[in-house]
């Protein structure tokens, strides 16, 4: 790949000149006769994000390779409602498609949650070979049982990290009582529960004025987010925890997928999973080089030891809940892979 978000170098000004080309409603370029199929695809990413720049390139190819008969219009940045919200339109048809983190959407799908385990995955190499292995399949037929389709393979988010405005996050004795907002993901909540911490649930669109505002002193998130969402304004620390993997599901309205003839199914999840794949990339480079970027911006990094957390909350019931909440099969599944938790 030769565009500027795929450098190893990469600065603020590729990020920002790579979301410039996409416009806070991503109008097709293509003119003429109308579409056969117009859909929406609704986004909660800043438009600088790579989840948007490769989700324009899908569409763009998807609208090329189907003649013009499938319109897909991007929105990004909540436009059409918080995640919450828009979870709900996708199961109504009120957006065909929706870009959700795997976190939210075990609040519908509990299956979906197991990628947020505390400390579970130690390398990207082992989650993508649970994810395009096993408990992906797995995860993707508990998403089908509630009425939606996922249009690829999970997109990824990446590693979270804690960001704090008060003081840095060494060990979990520094967590006990700190105020960090989570998004709306029972597994976070229980989580920093047990690690001593007094999580608060905020949607995303609400976050930056709730650290803005000291609401919360902190919150949880990969680099690539608090470096687009500007978190480092009001910020000061970030603690390099590991915490837990993250990623998207390109879900899709069961009724607006299977309305498309086939070929043009097809289609939609051959260009969905490439352009997927090339998002994963994205995100593991930006989360080599947004380190350096977001130390020019005042952010002070923390090292930790991953170990102390587990630790910690081997002491607690965390790890013998969520086995019993996800199931023996799944927990099976995702132990396989990084051996035993419990």
């Amino acid at each position: 790949m030769t565009d500027a978000i795929s450098s190893p170098a990469l600065t603020r000004r590729a990020v920002c000149a790579a979301g410039a080309a996409l416009p806070l409603v991503a109008i097709l370029t293509r003119r003429g006769d109308a579409a056969e199929f117009t859909y929406k695809l609704a986004t909660g990413q800043d438009p600088t994000h790579p989840v948007n720049k490769r989700s324009q390139e899908a569409i763009d190819r998807i609208r090329e390779a189907t003649g013009g008969r499938l319109e897909i219009r991007l929105f990004p940045a909540n436009q059409l409602g918080s995640d919450t919200d828009l979870l709900g339109q996708v199961r109504n048809g009120g957006v065909e498609f929706f870009n959700e983190a795997a976190s939210i959407l075990a609040t519908l799908v509990p299956a979906a949650g197991i990628v947020n385990v505390g400390f579970a995955f130690t390398s990207e190499a082992q989650v993508w070979r649970a994810m395009d292995g096993a408990l992906g399949t797995y995860i993707q037929s508990q998403i089908e049982k509630v009425g939606l389709l996922t249009a690829s393979p999970i997109w990824a988010n990446g590693f979270r990290e804690i960001t704090s405005s008060t003081k840095p996050i060494h060990t979990p004795a520094d967590l006990q009582g700190f105020k960090i907002r989570v998004p709306a993901a029972p597994i976070l909540t229980s989580l920093f529960t047990a690690l001593g911490a007094g999580p608060t649930p905020i949607n995303f669109n609400e976050l930056y004025s709730a650290l803005q505002t000291k609401l919360v002193e902190g919150q949880e998130n990969p680099l690539p987010i608090i470096y687009t969402a500007k978190l480092f304004e009001v910020q000061q620390y970030c603690s390099l925890t590991n915490h837990v993997w993250d990623g998207y599901w390109i879900l899709a309205n069961r009724r607006a997928m299977l309305r498309l003839p086939q070929d043009m199914q097809e289609i939609v999840r051959r260009e969905f999973t490439a352009a997927g794949k090339q998002e994963r990339d994205d995100i593991a480079k930006l989360s080599q080089s947004l380190q350096e970027e977001l130390t020019s911006k005042g952010l002070k990094f923390v090292d930790t030891d991953a170990a102390s957390f587990r630790d910690k909350l081997k002491t607690t019931t965390f790890y013998k809940d969520w086995r019993a909440k996800f199931g023996d099969d799944a927990w099976r599944l995702l132990e396989d892979v990084v051996g035993p938790l419990t």
